[in-house]
């Protein structure tokens, strides 16, 4: 432990501080606030700040966003410390939210890319879109509550995880291609799906039915007819649902690209290049 940890950590603890500690250290949480303190041990909010203020300068825990604190591990050589798991994490900043995007994807293999970025949908109402926040970068999409479905729990170092199941993945990345890591990729990522044998016409089509948003219903049959064997009639169930003009298969793409007119999408990205 370095001079300046140590020093933080001389004065010790009160017994309320090591009683509040050891508390949430024994019952696995990743972080503490000022409401998991008042819940708990009935104290005012006034005095729970005071006491997670006091904590934080002795060196025991780490401010990540306002009023919300993780645990310093108690051989930490510098207070600047990066949490086990940004997925558990996560799960405390922004809840209500799950794990979706390119972060999804690798964990459901559907790509061998790495990213340093986890993507969060989150219920919560974000000020910036991509945050940094105990040394870990989260880029994070709002979603009305009503959207908050096709997820799946998941453990990870003993802390439970809501993360995109592997369809709702699919179906977000084609929703906003930019999670998915961009048009190319996002194609990439879609194609591991069709060619799998998880695949699933049935979860797709009521995923998408359920977010209602044409675009997605045009990528979907799109992306279901040049990589899958996909039976006529569900495709015909998809053009039901298209919006009306052109879409870009890539919303951040080229203004310009071959149009595939019976899904009203315009394929502004080199696709021959990766067939």
């Amino acid at each position: 432990m370095t001079t300046a940890v140590r020093k933080k950590r001389v004065g010790g603890l009160s017994v309320r501080e090591r009683n509040i500690l050891s508390d949430f250290m024994r019952a696995g949480h990743t972080t503490i606030d000022v409401q998991d303190i008042i819940t708990k041990f009935g104290l005012n909010r006034s005095l729970a700040n005071k006491i997670l203020s006091r904590l934080e300068k002795k060196g025991w825990l780490q401010r990540t966003k306002r009023g919300i604190y993780i645990f310093v591990p108690i051989d930490s050589i510098t207070l600047d410390t990066i949490p086990e798991d940004p997925w558990a994490l996560a799960m405390d900043l922004f809840k209500p939210c799950y794990i979706s995007g390119w972060s999804a994807a690798e964990y459901w293999e559907l790509t061998e890319q790495i990213f340093n970025t986890t993507i969060v949908y989150t219920v919560q109402t974000q000020r910036k879109g991509i945050q940094k926040i105990a040394n870990i970068t989260y880029r994070t999409h709002r979603i009305p509550e009503k959207e908050f479905f096709g997820t799946k729990r998941i453990w990870r170092n003993n802390v439970p995880v809501i993360i995109a199941d592997l369809h709702r993945t699919v179906i977000d990345i084609l929703d906003s291609p930019e999670f998915g890591g961009g048009g190319r990729h996002s194609l990439d990522v879609v194609r591991a799906y069709w060619e799998s044998e998880k695949a699933d016409l049935n979860r797709l089509y009521e995923y998408a039915r359920k977010l209602n948003r044409g675009v997605i219903f045009k990528r979907l049959g799109f992306t279901a007819e040049i990589f899958g064997k996909i039976p006529e009639p569900w495709l015909e169930k998809c053009r039901e649902h298209l919006s009306a003009g052109i879409s870009n298969f890539d919303p951040s793409g080229p203004k310009q690209g071959k149009i595939i007119n019976r899904w009203r999408l315009r394929i502004n990205l080199p696709l021959e290049e990766m067939l």
